[in-house]
Protein backbone atom coordinates (compact mmCIF):
# COMPACT_ATOMS: atom_id res chain seq x y z
CA UNK A 1 0.00 0.00 0.00
CA UNK A 2 2.81 2.38 0.90
CA UNK A 3 4.52 1.61 -2.42
CA UNK A 4 1.34 2.51 -4.32
CA UNK A 5 1.09 5.77 -2.42
CA UNK A 6 4.66 6.70 -3.38
CA UNK A 7 3.92 6.00 -7.02
CA UNK A 8 0.80 8.18 -6.93
CA UNK A 9 2.73 11.02 -5.32
CA UNK A 10 5.57 10.79 -7.79
CA UNK A 11 3.10 11.10 -10.68
CA UNK A 12 3.77 7.61 -12.01
CA UNK A 13 0.84 6.65 -14.32
CA UNK A 14 0.65 3.16 -12.89
CA UNK A 15 0.30 4.71 -9.43
CA UNK A 16 -2.95 6.36 -10.49
CA UNK A 17 -4.19 3.06 -11.87
CA UNK A 18 -3.35 1.31 -8.60
CA UNK A 19 -5.23 3.98 -6.67
CA UNK A 20 -8.29 3.51 -8.84
CA UNK A 21 -8.13 -0.27 -8.44
CA UNK A 22 -7.89 0.10 -4.67
CA UNK A 23 -10.92 2.39 -4.70
CA UNK A 24 -12.93 -0.13 -6.73
CA UNK A 25 -12.01 -2.98 -4.42
CA UNK A 26 -12.92 -1.07 -1.27
CA UNK A 27 -16.32 0.03 -2.58
CA UNK A 28 -17.11 -3.48 -3.87
CA UNK A 29 -18.59 -2.20 -7.11
CA UNK A 30 -16.87 -4.75 -9.34
CA UNK A 31 -18.05 -7.61 -7.12
CA UNK A 32 -21.63 -6.34 -7.17
CA UNK A 33 -21.49 -5.86 -10.92
CA UNK A 34 -20.32 -9.46 -11.36
CA UNK A 35 -23.40 -10.58 -9.44
CA UNK A 36 -25.45 -9.00 -12.21
CA UNK A 37 -24.20 -11.42 -14.86
CA UNK A 38 -24.40 -14.48 -12.61
CA UNK A 39 -27.92 -13.62 -11.41
CA UNK A 40 -29.08 -12.77 -14.93
CA UNK A 41 -27.87 -16.03 -16.45
CA UNK A 42 -29.24 -18.12 -13.58
CA UNK A 43 -32.55 -16.29 -13.81
CA UNK A 44 -32.85 -17.07 -17.51
CA UNK A 45 -31.74 -20.71 -17.33
CA UNK A 46 -33.05 -21.96 -13.96
CA UNK A 47 -35.23 -19.11 -12.75
CA UNK A 48 -37.93 -21.38 -11.34
CA UNK A 49 -35.57 -22.52 -8.58
CA UNK A 50 -34.81 -18.97 -7.43
CA UNK A 51 -31.03 -19.38 -7.60
CA UNK A 52 -30.69 -15.85 -8.97
CA UNK A 53 -32.38 -14.55 -5.81
CA UNK A 54 -29.93 -16.46 -3.60
CA UNK A 55 -27.03 -14.91 -5.55
CA UNK A 56 -28.35 -11.42 -4.78
CA UNK A 57 -28.96 -12.28 -1.12
CA UNK A 58 -32.77 -12.33 -1.24
CA UNK A 59 -33.35 -15.44 0.89
CA UNK A 60 -37.09 -14.99 1.45
CA UNK A 61 -37.88 -14.45 -2.23
CA UNK A 62 -35.58 -17.31 -3.21
CA UNK A 63 -37.25 -19.72 -0.80
CA UNK A 64 -40.69 -18.69 -2.06
CA UNK A 65 -39.64 -19.51 -5.63
CA UNK A 66 -37.84 -22.74 -4.72
CA UNK A 67 -40.53 -24.13 -2.43
CA UNK A 68 -43.32 -22.89 -4.68
CA UNK A 69 -41.78 -24.81 -7.57
CA UNK A 70 -41.13 -27.99 -5.60
CA UNK A 71 -44.22 -28.19 -3.39
CA UNK A 72 -46.63 -27.73 -6.28
CA UNK A 73 -45.02 -30.72 -8.02
CA UNK A 74 -43.75 -28.51 -10.81
CA UNK A 75 -46.98 -26.64 -11.56
CA UNK A 76 -45.66 -23.48 -9.90
CA UNK A 77 -42.34 -23.94 -11.69
CA UNK A 78 -43.89 -22.75 -14.95
CA UNK A 79 -44.97 -19.44 -13.40
CA UNK A 80 -41.75 -18.98 -11.43
CA UNK A 81 -39.75 -19.93 -14.53
CA UNK A 82 -41.35 -17.08 -16.48
CA UNK A 83 -40.72 -14.69 -13.58
CA UNK A 84 -37.08 -15.79 -13.39
CA UNK A 85 -36.66 -15.45 -17.16
CA UNK A 86 -38.04 -11.90 -17.15
CA UNK A 87 -35.96 -10.92 -14.13
CA UNK A 88 -32.82 -12.36 -15.74
CA UNK A 89 -33.36 -10.26 -18.83
CA UNK A 90 -34.01 -7.17 -16.70
CA UNK A 91 -30.79 -7.75 -14.73
CA UNK A 92 -28.70 -8.10 -17.88
CA UNK A 93 -30.16 -5.07 -19.65
CA UNK A 94 -29.57 -2.65 -16.77
CA UNK A 95 -26.32 -0.74 -16.57
CA UNK A 96 -23.99 -1.66 -13.70
CA UNK A 97 -24.87 1.53 -11.81
CA UNK A 98 -28.63 1.00 -12.22
CA UNK A 99 -28.32 -2.63 -11.16
CA UNK A 100 -26.33 -1.82 -8.03
CA UNK A 101 -28.66 1.04 -7.12
CA UNK A 102 -31.84 -0.99 -7.63
CA UNK A 103 -30.97 -4.49 -6.45
CA UNK A 104 -27.96 -4.14 -4.14
CA UNK A 105 -28.49 -0.77 -2.43
CA UNK A 106 -32.31 -0.47 -2.44
CA UNK A 107 -32.95 -4.25 -2.19
CA UNK A 108 -35.83 -4.44 -4.69
CA UNK A 109 -36.96 -8.06 -4.35
CA UNK A 110 -39.26 -8.59 -7.32
CA UNK A 111 -38.76 -7.34 -10.87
Amino acid sequence: MFFCSLRAISGHPEGELSRLRAKTVTTGTSNDASKKVAAGICGILIGALGIHKFILGYKTEALIMLLGSLLTLGLGAFVFGIIGFVEGIIYLTKSDDEFISTYITNKKGWF
